[in-house]
């Protein structure tokens, strides 16, 4: 475990946060530099097979050690991290034997982790826990996955009598930024199934999972000096506020929905009177109803229109 440890602490350091909007795959230098570092490591652990292609994704093949086992597993892990938290100058803090209670981030006081709104810690009496330091995100989405792929490859390479058959990993980039898979083709992995290291408890395996879009909606208003504002400013914030209202709360919100319910998730919002910018999720396990989500946000933004006709929407 302290192997394992210590893989993931380096890991964490390297800042591979996804950038949205960026033409470049991968979307972040940093993605580079860690696949560098793992085959590295790999070919250190004795692995032969295994290369780290233009767009930063790295394959590599635990040989078979079962000759009568030829079908192929594959391990899959992503390198970046989220958009929305720096990434940059993680400090992962280690917690050894957890006694209980909140936990305070010693690099920003103010955050802290609170058993009343995180539970599981209840469950984690007397474990290891691994925190940021409260400035940074830390990263374990998908670290964690890739540190425990990276442990999997040196104990099954060191303990060639665990029998097996051969068995591919696949690191890929800007699975954050929804281009997991863009330069990902199946019949170069060649498994027979595929297991994605990232997700939640213990035990768990999910076999399904929703698909996504992306909105990005831009409310564009009319700024002037407020004191001589009537009847000509359209205030861009005020058209964004009027949205949010506008967006059905219990039936279509990830803070109301559960299981397999879709939702319509708004997650960032910029700019001003001129100029609003607003980022929402669309989700749902029915890919088909993703342009139902994106309708319904366009007959939002109609009746807005026309109360505000100097006022414009861009979905």
């Amino acid at each position: 475990m302290e192997s394992l440890l210590d893989r993931f602490c380096r890991y964490v350091q390297v800042d591979t946060q996804a950038v949205e909007g960026s033409s470049e795959y991968p979307s972040s230098p940093g993605q580079i530099e860690l696949g560098r570092m793992l085959v590295e490591e790999l070919k250190a652990i004795g692995v032969t097979d295994v290369e780290q292609d233009r767009y930063g994704i790295v394959v590599a093949t635990i040989p078979a050690t079962d000759p009568d086992a030829t079908e192929t597993i594959a391990l899959v892990a992503h390198l970046d991290t989220s958009p929305e938290t720096s990434g940059h100058g993680v400090r992962p803090i280690v917690h050894r034997n957890y006694q209980g209670g909140d936990i305070s981030l010693p690099g920003d006081k103010t955050k802290v982790i609170r058993v009343d709104e995180c539970p599981e810690l209840k469950d984690m009496i007397g474990r290891t826990l691994v925190t940021s330091d409260g400035t940074t995100l830390l990263g374990a989405d998908d670290k964690a996955g890739v540190a425990v792929i990276m442990e999997t490859a040196a104990r099954l390479m060191a303990q060639r009598d665990i029998r097996h058959g051969p068995i591919r990993i696949c690191f890929t980039c800007d699975e954050e930024i929804g281009r997991g898979v863009d330069h990902i083709d199946p019949s170069r992995i060649g498994a027979v199934a595929a297991y994605t290291l990232d997700g939640g408890g213990t035990g768990e395996i999910d076999c399904e999972t929703f698909s996504a879009d992306l909105a990005t909606i831009t409310f564009r208003g009319i700024n002037i000096h407020p004191s001589i504002a009537k009847g000509k400013m359209v205030n861009a914030l005020r058209l964004a506020g009027t949205f949010l209202s506008r967006l059905p709360l219990q039936r279509l919100a990830p803070e109301t929905t559960e299981g397999r319910d879709g939702f319509i998730h708004p997650y960032r919002i910029e700019g001003g009177v001129a100029e609003v910018k607003m980022s929402v999720l669309l989700r749902d396990f029915d890919t088909a109803r993703l342009g139902e989500w994106a309708g319904l946000l366009r007959r939002i933004a109609d009746p807005i229109l026309a109360e505000f006709p100097q006022a414009a929407i861009d979905i």
